[in-house]
């Protein structure tokens, strides 16, 4: 139990560097943490770390798809709902076919075997290729149109898996009754998953208490996850309902001092589970390396750049036809939503990593049949996983932000972020104007002294005040230079309050409650400040 503590004190010390190194070299973290995985895992004496699939499937995963649905808008998601839902579901089973096809004729692995093979290797990973992406200033549609297929495209695969895995354990198959159980599962997962953020937010209400409402926040995920994917479903779309449901609901019913704390907790959470997610599928090199020694190397090889050469083609050649052809036939879509650049397509198309989720998947695989004999081609699919992964996340990861300045994306996703700051500042006009509204209607109908109401204005100019008239880059100086000016004022209010409470004139529970005043301005100008200005 010790050596197991120690090593995972090693591993938060390595993602810290690691963090650090990508930070300063201008790399994604994800790509660095899992090539440090991999040289970790060959170090002389380093004990082997194992990666076990109920750490992802049940304890890892539910959290991540929460928290990446609570982030994302869900008037966006519903607007983007049939991109989605074409790379979610249709992506996901065309590619499935398509590497079972091409593993059945080229390699000659059986149906059940190619498809079960393509049911792992078929969904994007949700995590890696949105850190990557971000980075790059890419319009927003593309995006939340990654994101939502990320949330959404796992459970299609791990509906595909238990299908797959079913067929071969038993020995049939039979299609309509899969794809009556599929849209049952989705159905009864989606009004489930509802249900619990419904009921989480009325506890949460209830409870009034900050603690407790994160406590509340942290459970809500595994108990829309785990009850469906207990009874035979995926749990991901149940997590990504409930997390939907949380984010178009919560503003109203959670409390500021719990959402501020909230923010802030969750960073910590996703940020610690991404980063030994990666790094402990870096250490699985190990271990397959070793099993490796037993298997023919150019059957490994070869399988892998068959199923690599597949997926890539199977995106490309459903993502254009999905995208074009729907406007093709449709007038009225192509009105209401016209067509997007081929850049954009390409992009999307180009965006395709594989995850932690195909390998926990491939890791769960049985030993042995119900018969007693060994799991036909279980350790070729564990290669050909992690071949995979690897090779999507440190080719897309490294190759993407050379396509993306080729193809002009970037500018495109600046000028939108720009609209969008232009957008922000009106809503924060318009929102004052409504809060001073509402201030004269409450002097009619109350009695308010003058000195009350000279503090209340002043606040609410001050605030006004503040809101930038344009986004011209020598106004973006001045503020930048204002905002720097604030924080070494704050920082001098700091010390003089941190002196006061070294002579003792002020007791530690008044340098907390000030010092929280601090932090919370501190943290307003962050929020404020319009990063990447002079884009």
């Amino acid at each position: 139990m010790e050596v197991k503590f120690q090593i995972f004190l090693i591993l938060l010390a390595v993602l810290a560097g690691t963090a650090l190194a990508a930070r300063r070299f201008n790399v994604a973290p994800a790509i660095l943490l899992m090539l440090v995985g991999v040289g970790l895992a060959f170090v002389p004496g380093m004990p082997p770390v194992e990666l076990p699939p109920a750490l992802v499937l049940l304890l890892v995963l539910p959290p991540l798809i929460y928290s990446a649905s609570v982030a994302m808008s869900w008037r966006e998601f519903r607007n983007n709902l049939r991109p989605i839902v074409l790379l979610a579901v249709g992506a996901v089973i065309f590619t499935a076919a398509m590497v079972a096809a091409a593993t059945h004729y080229l390699i000659g692995l059986p149906w059940t075997i190619g498809f079960l093979l393509g049911a792992i290797v078929a969904p994007p990973d949700v995590v890696a290729p949105l850190a990557i992406a971000r980075r790059l200033h890419m319009p927003r549609r593309i995006l939340v149109i990654l994101e939502g297929e990320g949330l959404a495209n796992d459970a299609t695969a791990l509906i595909l898996y238990r299908f797959a895995l079913a067929a071969i354990m038993v020995g049939h198959f039979s299609l309509p009754l899969a794809a009556g159980e599929f849209v049952l599962i989705v159905a009864g997962e989606i009004a489930f998953g509802i249900g619990v953020g419904w009921l989480s937010l009325r506890l949460r209400k209830w409870a009034r208490d900050q603690q407790i409402e994160l406590t509340l926040s942290l459970i809500t995920p595994y108990v829309s996850y785990w009850l469906p994917e207990h009874v035979g479903g995926s749990g991901v779309i149940a997590t990504v309902a409930c997390g939907l449901y949380v984010s178009w609901n919560g503003p109203l019913l959670i409390s500021s001092a719990t959402r501020l704390q909230g923010i802030f907790f969750w960073d910590l959470v996703i940020y610690l589970i991404e980063g030994l997610l990666f790094l402990l599928t870096g250490f699985q090199m190990r271990a397959l390396y070793e099993k490796s020694k037993a298997f023919p190397l150019d059957d490994i090889m070869i399988a892998t750049a068959v199923v690599m050469v597949v997926i890539v083609l199977a995106r490309f050649a459903w993502l254009y036809p999905a995208i074009y052809l729907p406007r093709i036939l449709s007038k009225s879509l192509r009105k209401r939503d016209p067509s997007p650049p081929w850049q954009w397509a390409f992009t999307l198309a180009f965006t395709g990593v594989r995850g932690a989720v195909s390998l926990a998947a491939a890791l769960a695989l049985p030993f042995t049949l119900p018969g007693g004999e060994a799991f036909p081609y279980r350790d070729l699919i564990l290669f050909v996983a992690f071949g995979v992964i690897f090779i999507t996340l440190i080719g897309v990861g490294l190759t993407l932000p050379p396509v993306v300045r080729w193809l002009g994306i970037a500018e495109a996703g600046r000028n939108e972020h720009v609209a969008e700051h232009e957008a922000e500042i009106a809503a924060r006009r318009r929102a004052l104007d409504a809060a001073l509204k509402s201030l004269e209607a409450f002097t009619a109908k109350k009695d308010i002294s003058d000195e009350v109401m000279r503090l209340l204005r002043a606040r609410h100019e001050i605030r006004f005040s503040q809101l930038p008239d344009s986004l011209d880059p020598a106004h973006h100086d001045v503020s930048a230079a204002g905002t720097a000016l604030t924080r070494e004022l704050i920082a001098a209010e700091r010390k003089f309050i941190h002196d006061l409470l070294r002579d003792g004139q002020i007791t530690d529970e008044t340098r907390r409650r000030i010092e929280r005043d601090l932090d919370l301005e501190e943290a307003s100008l962050a929020n404020r400040e319009y990063q990447g200005a002079p884009l």
